[in-house]
């Protein structure tokens, strides 16, 4: 009896193709950019890659989403500049939490997928700031930290049950 798992028993890979995820996240990077400081809301802008690691997440199993939450976060952190891998590591956290949340459930879902959308936000700002204290940002601003983050989440939210909407409009294999 052999110890090593074979390939014949692994379950089949049932997410996004890696092309069309790539593109998802490209397409949310550029937009995030460039176009997203022109829709805030008391000083909170939705965040379009944070979503699009949320909608990949709950697709695939934990190891992928994983490997799609770092590469977001290292394209974040380089975008940014001078944030010391922030975004990697709270983007990657919450691409493994988002993950794991989201199993057992139906990955079309709104409500569901609309609660781990505003819980992997506030995750994400949470990390990401507490990364950020222990680089030497000040904690002072830790409360206007916070009501971004509050209505990031909500933004998040809005933003994730409008594209699902919308894709359950115009998809008819799920009709």
């Amino acid at each position: 009896m052999s110890l090593s798992r074979s390939k014949a028993h692994d379950a089949p890979f049932v997410g996004p193709r890696w092309w069309i995820a790539a593109a998802w996240l490209a397409v949310a990077l550029v937009a995030q950019t460039t176009v997203m400081h022109y829709v805030q809301f008391r000083g909170a802008e939705p965040n379009l890659v944070l979503v699009t690691v949320v909608w990949y997440a709950i697709r695939v199993d934990t190891r992928r989403a994983a490997a799609y939450g770092l590469i977001a976060g290292l394209l974040l952190d380089i975008v940014a500049g001078q944030t010391g891998g922030a975004w990697t590591i709270s983007t990657t956290a919450v691409a493994v939490i988002a993950g794991m949340l989201s199993r057992g459930f139906f990955a079309d879902s709104i409500p569901l997928v609309s609660a781990i959308t505003g819980i992997a936000t506030l995750l994400d700002m949470l990390v990401f700031w507490v990364v950020r204290a222990f680089e030497g940002y000040p904690s002072g601003l830790g409360w206007m930290h916070a009501h971004e983050a509050a209505f990031q989440a909500v933004l998040n939210v809005a933003l994730m049950a409008l594209v699902m909407s919308i894709v359950r409009r115009f998809d008819t294999s799920l009709a």
